[in-house]
């Protein structure tokens, strides 16, 4: 039904993110689009959904009471040790994503075997908020994968990270994600940004000390989980010491976010301090490898690592002793875990064995001894080294309890150090590209003076890229027809302008000469074919059904981008479906639209619809040859020069020629 809804919740073991919320039944698969799961739990005898075996997640059954509500809100009380969840944002109607929240919880609490005290809150997660994109125009726009690799390179995201910290670029992707359409929460990023780009000494500086700090977020993680080790605290003090240099860098700074961000930048200098002092320069992974503690910093490990030392130099001393004494030049101390410390002496030299040594074992070419003087010494050693083993145990296991103490700022320190990481890259980039500041507002318009395609800006030769205006509003049309030749760039013009949109809401700056952007609430992108096998539908169908879904859930606030609309089908249908289409967008729901088609009869519409503009990509003939100068101008074409791309593409001559004659 339209009207049924769904429970969903996320967590991050690495983060400690956990957020919930409810959504429509029917928005499942963009929302798990958006978060991008590892695994995904559900209820088993949940029968209004299939697991889609295609995903790119695991999908694991759980037990139905593990959803039941008044379990969930017993585990999720419990863990953030409070009454009630009220105060945590969730409306009467949140239910089901309180649920699937205690669900989560179980099962991290079940599957990972060790505290979970880096959870600490759980978000609502509320749409209104973001700006909606469903999971085909996400593979369509190209924003966190590419097509066809599926690979971060090519894609938004990765041409955009310029982040300094794994924090970083993870929040950046988050942003990317799910864009804002808050006006003033975007304005506040697009200030930070502006303050950051006006001032490279800073920039620069505040990015060369981000490269210097560790993933702090995953570094609680495994604190909070008791799977820290030595390594781990020494790289928590490390991120700590640059924080005092990153304060005084944002000090006093205006936009507020920056504000924010220095606020939350908390140094810990006794947390700092002690660490420093506890723990060596090197240090191990695992704390079991020992002798990480400095010298210095505990008397009573100092004592014993001592003791144990003088002993180990008594027994080298021994050896050379007994060496002399025997006239045995090869005699030698060892040890092992069996016998403990013994004598070997080889079988050419048994006969100056002295009486007063004590067989213990007789191997092929050796035979070892041991003396009561040599086990006296032994003892002393033995215990030294134990006691200091453990006495390093426990000063590991107090530092690490003072650094869960600190767990609650220690995570505020992470989430401010990855927004400015993010507000730096985003500054960096701009820099780079000379990209501009969008101007946002609340009206049905989209300007942008000489815009580009973000990925195509920085991975092609600077200069090559053709940029082109795009103007939308109630007097200059609506819906924009955009007609032209096969491969002249109509379908990176619409993409470049959704992908320009979208990162304005994300709060960065765009590749321009200027913009003027109305928030959108959705972005539909309908662009390229694809059929599902799997389930059964066609290309056609597939293009049918995300058309479908932008007629019945766009606005007059949302920006849909279509390409070739119709062509899955034979000529007049697909023609007259786009022409329909392109009717009921303009009249019943009135957003922003670039279509690009081949259908050049619905250059026809310009004349009876009025919010309608024909525009076209120009080119010029010579000799035979087509010249495409991906120049976007006003107009319709009537040219698509199909066969002119289909000989560039190596067509054999003769069906070419054919083709041209029929």
């Amino acid at each position: 039904r339209p009207d049924e809804v769904v429970g969903s919740a996320w967590a991050e073991l690495s983060r400690g993110r956990f957020e919930a919320g409810t959504f429509a039944l029917h928005r499942l698969e963009d929302e798990l689009a958006r978060i991008g799961p590892a695994d995904v739990i559900y209820r088993e005898d949940d029968v209004r959904f299939t697991p889609d075996t295609t995903a790119p997640w695991a999908w694991t059954p759980r037990p139905a009471w593990s959803f039941a509500e008044d379990s969930s809100r017993e585990v999720l009380c419990k863990q953030f040790s409070v009454h009630n969840l009220e105060g945590f944002g969730f409306e009467a109607d949140d239910v089901p994503a309180l649920r699937a929240a205690g669900a989560v919880l179980t099962y991290l609490q079940e599957t990972q075997r060790g505290e979970l005290d880096h959870f600490r809150s759980l978000t609502a997660h509320h749409r209104s908020g973001f700006l909606q994109i469903d999971a085909a125009t996400r593979r369509s726009l190209e924003i966190t994968r590419t097509l066809r690799s599926g690979s971060r390179e090519g894609s938004l995201l990765g041409v955009i990270d310029l982040t300094c910290t794994p924090m970083g670029s993870r929040l950046l992707a988050d942003w990317i994600a799910a864009p804002l359409i808050d006006r003033q929460s975007i304005d506040d990023r697009l200030d930070a940004v502006q303050e950051l780009l006006a001032d490279p000494s800073l920039r620069a500086d505040v990015r060369s000390t981000l490269k210097q700090t560790f993933d702090l977020t995953r570094l609680l993680a495994r604190i909070a989980t008791g799977r820290t080790g030595p390594r781990d605290l020494q790289q928590v003090a490390r991120t700590l010491e640059g924080l005092p240099k990153l304060k005084s860098k944002l000090e006093g700074r205006s936009p507020a976010r920056l504000a924010w961000i220095e606020s939350h930048l908390h140094p810990c200098p006794q947390l700092r301090d002690q660490l420093n002092s506890a723990l060596a320069d090197e240090c191990p992974v695992v704390a079991a490898d020992g002798n990480f503690i400095r010298e210095g910093y505990d008397s009573e490990l100092d004592q014993l690592r001592q003791l144990a030392r003088g002993g180990k130099e008594w027994i080298a001393a021994y050896q050379k002793r007994q060496m002399d004494e025997t006239g045995i030049p090869n005699l030698k101390v060892g040890y092992n875990k069996v016998f403990g410390y013994y004598l070997e002496v080889t079988n050419s030299h048994r006969d100056k064995v002295p009486q007063e040594f004590i067989r213990k074992q007789t191997l092929k070419n050796c035979e070892r001894f041991i003396t009561p003087e040599l086990k006296e010494y032994e003892e002393k050693v033995l215990a030294a080294d134990e006691k200091a083993q453990s006495r390093e145990q426990l000063l590991f296991q107090q530092l690490r309890a003072a650094t869960h103490g600190h767990l609650s700022t220690l995570q505020e320190v992470a989430v401010a150090i990855a927004e400015l990481d993010v507000l730096v890259s985003l500054a960096e980039i701009a820099a780079q590209r000379n990209w501009v500041r969008p101007e946002l507002n609340d009206e049905s318009v989209l300007r942008i003076d000489a815009g580009r395609h973000p990925v195509l800006d920085v991975t092609l030769p600077q200069g090559e890229f053709v940029p082109n205006d795009c103007v939308q509003s109630p007097e200059a049309g609506m819906i924009l027809l955009i007609t032209g030749p096969n491969m002249s760039g109509k379908s990176t013009y619409i993409r470049q302008v959704a992908l320009i949109t979208l990162l304005a809401q994300a709060g960065s700056y765009v590749p321009a000469e200027a913009a003027e952007i109305g928030i959108a609430d959705r972005i539909f992108a309908r662009v390229g074919a694809s059929d599902e096998l799997s389930r059964g539908q066609s290309t056609f169908m597939v293009e049918m059904v995300e058309t479908a879904r932008i007629l019945n859930t766009a606005t007059s606030r949302s920006l849909v981008i279509l390409d070739e609309i119709g062509r899955g089908t034979s000529t007049y249908d697909g023609l007259s479906l786009a022409w329909a289409i392109t009717e009921h967008l303009h009249e019943q729901i009135g957003c922003r639209t670039l279509f690009a088609t081949h259908y050049h009869e619905l250059t026809q519409l310009e004349e009876s619809l009025p919010r309608v503009a024909n525009w076209n990509v120009a080119d010029k003939e010579w000799n035979d040859e087509v010249v495409f100068l991906h120049r976007i101008v006003r107009g319709g074409a009537d040219k698509s020069y199909g066969i002119h791309v289909a000989r560039l593409a190596g067509i054999p001559p003769s069906v070419n020629e054919r083709a041209k004659d029929v």
